[in-house]
């Protein structure tokens, strides 16, 4: 289950009544080793040195219409294939805003767990399959 952090909640809230505009530019979805606050939305990104990560662009193409409550990829997203291990990865994370392209930037706006831990190694190539990245507002 995906979890929306706080700073994605102000936002959708102050745009739903009116009190400012929200658009999150780019989305881009990143793999986190660890999680330690998803309200807050702190997590641990894989290393991009000498490992070939970075983090890939969600366009709206990637997604099917929402319906009752919740909207779900609808294409897989690929991970560069690892020049050196990722380490094992926990978790995925939507991040939008300026800078959400490059390591550390951006806004983390969902995070969601992994049904199971993924250990990426050299050589291995992470997907999210589609249909596996689901954002819910049930």
């Amino acid at each position: 289950m995906s979890a929306a952090t706080n700073a994605l909640e102000i936002s959708l809230l102050d745009h739903l009544v009116g009190n400012a505009t929200y658009t999150p530019g780019t989305l881009y979805l990143a793999l986190a080793t660890a999680v330690a606050d998803p309200e807050a939305g702190t997590f641990t990104e894989v290393t991009n040195t000498g490992t070939a990560y970075t983090r890939q662009s969600l366009a709206a193409s990637n997604w099917a219409g929402a319906a009752s409550g919740s909207v779900t990829t609808d294409t897989n997203v690929s991970f560069t294939t690892a020049t050196a291990d990722y380490g094992t990865v926990t978790h995925i994370v939507v991040v939008g805003g300026s800078g959400a392209d490059t390591q550390g930037g951006g806004v983390p706006l969902i995070t969601q767990a992994l049904t199971s831990s993924k250990t990426v190694e050299t050589g291995d190539t992470f997907v999210v399959n589609a249909g596996n990245l689901t954002v819910n507002l049930t």
